[in-house]
């Protein structure tokens, strides 16, 4: 759905495309590239759309499916929100309906008859369906308005979230060449937008590419150091009963995760693949229909989710690239409201990627990949600028510092390492010299700091000349020096265990031909925007700015909100979204027209929804 939160830009004079926006979605007018786009599509064009969450894709495939005579045929990869999906377009007055596996034969039946006899407006089927021939003969009989491909990235072979069944998604065009179709992904560097191109016959589309910047999302990277209590403390000081997904790498971290947040009083589900169906639709439909649920998920969560009031998303470990990240903290603040992405990460992380990086399957190329994707999650970790500048960068956009990052906020000094990395290599140089053994950080740390630990002992570590040489930094000091040489190719991890070698790099720094620039973390860092003025009230980002007398008013709608949800079995959001209610709120309409001018009121939630509002509102008064 559009994003009403920002306000639209002036367009031009009514088309079918803005009449079906006003009359259906309840918005005036398009945002962005959304009209240049619907209409390319209702003309039958192809298109190819990179738009950040929130950006109101989904609005450029259902307005021409509307528009356009025949079915919008939607591919979605997650079949578990095909019904939220349904429900929501629903609620609008049109007429939606999918196609999966967790339909009985006779509900199949009955949209199948509802397509071919032409009582849909939209249809919704995951990419495997399409390689099913009973499917294909199906769409045949039908009239078809568009192909509408969601998460395109999907389709990219070394990407994030690949999906091999979009690879098949190619023959669309071949089988039905003139029914015009939309690919669109929220995430996707140069390199990406090629290789779906390229692998969707896309090519002689128009492509069009938003901004990437989510200026509402807050960028924070912590230093890790018991994460979970980290993690609980910005829930208690920033996001207390707000709507979180905390990303973990693995499922004993997720079940640990979500058992210690459950201990310290926070609704926290998990979910990852080695959950059972049930109790994984279970915690989705929690974290999408009730206020307040947190979920700590691996990757598998989240793509396509619709839920516009998460306000943080958490990564307790390194992700693997910055599109991935890019594409998990996008669901934060799909509402435009103030939200934050925050990441704790430290030296282990780094280790722990090399390790699967080396161990992964595919050849030499492949894990150049993917040490190309790790190096530039680390350099927006380590960075010292900005790091929205960087990762917009990334995706090929130039911007000047936001104002609203940890970096920006705190600004984290830089200090001359180069003594401190040559005494590390030399370290690492001598045990492999003179000892022929490899060892982690922890032992090499042991070692400079003069440790006399019953391992240095066994291995006569404290006969080594670089022993106790290092004792002007901390463990955790140095413990920072090592992640940053792994960052900046001047280490590398090893075998197994993870033991730190030497690389090419190296003895630049060694023979004192390369100087080293460190960098050195805040003693505390920043936690929220508060103290900038740029985001106050984080907490109850909901009712942010919203004048004295309105409040209790917004609080008693999103109640109303909440028990209409409930009775109708629908997430909250598919009433309104809580843009919508703080403008009746702030507005206080007497009467329907009043309601009807409201931006997210269409006719149908009007009709159903409008004396009930003005019920409430009158009662307030």
């Amino acid at each position: 759905m559009a994003d009403p939160t920002e306000t639209p830009h002036p367009t031009a004079p009514t088309t079918d495309a803005l009449r079906c926006l006003q009359r259906v979605f309840g918005y005036d007018a398009f945002r962005g590239d959304q009209e240049q786009i619907i209409e390319h599509v209702v003309a039958g064009g192809d298109a190819l759309v990179l738009m950040p969450t929130g950006g109101g894709k989904s609005l450029c495939y259902q307005i021409p499916a509307l528009v356009r005579p025949g079915v919008g045929v939607v591919v979605s990869p997650l079949i578990a929100l095909m019904q939220d999906q349904v429900d929501a377009l629903r609620a609008l007055g049109v007429r939606a309906g999918f196609l999966n596996s967790t339909q009985d034969l006779d509900e199949r039946r009955m949209v199948e008859a509802e397509f071919l006899s032409g009582e849909l407006d939209l249809l919704y089927l995951a990419p495997e369906r399409l390689r099913v021939e009973s499917t294909l003969r199906l769409l045949d009989r039908g009239k078809i308005a568009l192909f509408a491909i969601d998460e395109a990235h999907c389709v990219a072979q070394w990407g994030h979230d690949f999906r091999p069944d979009y690879l098949a998604l190619s023959e669309l065009h071949e089988r039905w060449p003139d029914v015009p179709r939309i690919a669109l992904t929220a995430t996707a560097t140069e390199a990406t937008h090629a290789e779906i191109a390229g692998r969707l016959k896309l090519q002689d589309a128009k492509h069009f590419v938003a901004s990437f910047d989510r200026p509402n999302i807050q960028y924070r990277i912590a230093p890790k150091n018991d994460p979970r209590k980290q993690l609980l403390e910005l829930l208690r000081t920033e996001h207390e009963g707000d709507a979180g997904v905390v990303y973990c790498l693995s499922r004993k971290g997720v079940e640990d995760t979500a058992a210690f947040l459950a201990q310290n009083g926070v609704d926290a589900l998990p979910y990852h693949a080695g959950l059972d169906a049930a109790t994984r639709a279970a915690n989705q439909a929690r974290f999408l229909r009730e206020d307040g649920v947190v979920v700590v998920a691996t990757i598998a969560f989240g793509m396509g989710i619709d839920k516009p009031d998460v306000r943080f998303v958490a990564h307790l470990d390194l992700p693997k690239s910055v599109e991935g990240y890019y594409q998990e903290t996008g669901r934060a603040g799909r509402d435009g409201l103030p939200s934050t992405a925050w990441l704790a990460y430290g030296l282990q992380d780094v280790v722990q990627q090399r390790k699967m990086i080396d161990g992964s399957e595919g050849d030499d190329a492949h894990r150049r990949r993917l040490a190309a994707h790790l190096e530039a999650m680390l350099a927006l970790c380590e960075t010292v600028e900005c790091r929205r500048v960087q990762l917009l960068a990334y995706f090929g956009e130039r911007s000047g510092p936001c104002g609203n990052c940890d970096t920006c906020l705190t600004p984290a000094e830089t200090w001359d390492g180069t003594i401190a990395a040559q005494k590390f290599l030399s370290a690492v140089l001598r045990l492999a010299r003179e000892r022929r053994q490899k060892f982690g950080a922890g032992q090499i740390i042991d070692i400079l700091l003069g440790k006399k630990t019953a391992k240095v002992i066994q291995h006569d570590h404290d006969q080594l000349t670089v022993f106790g040489i290092g004792t002007e930094l901390g463990v955790a000091e140095w413990r920072g020096v090592v992640r940053q040489l792994l960052a900046q190719g001047l280490l590398a991890v090893e075998g197994e265990y993870g033991t730190l070698v030497l690389t090419e790099a190296s003895g630049e720094v060694l023979g004192r031909q390369r100087e080293v620039r460190l960098r050195r973390e805040p003693e505390k860092p920043a936690r929220s925007a508060k103290g900038s003025g740029k985001s106050a009230a984080r907490k109850a980002a909901a009712v942010a700015d919203l004048p004295e007398e309105a409040v209790a008013l917004f609080e008693r709608l999103r109640a109303w909100r909440a028990a209409t949800a409930r009775e109708l079995g629908v997430p909250a959001y598919v009433i309104f979204h809580d843009a919508t209610l703080r403008e009746i709120a702030t507005a206080a309409p007497s009467s329907l027209d009043a309601l009807s001018t409201v931006s997210g009121v269409g006719e149908s939630k009007l009709e159903k929804y409008g004396e009930s509002i003005l019920a409430l509102l009158t009662e307030d008064a």
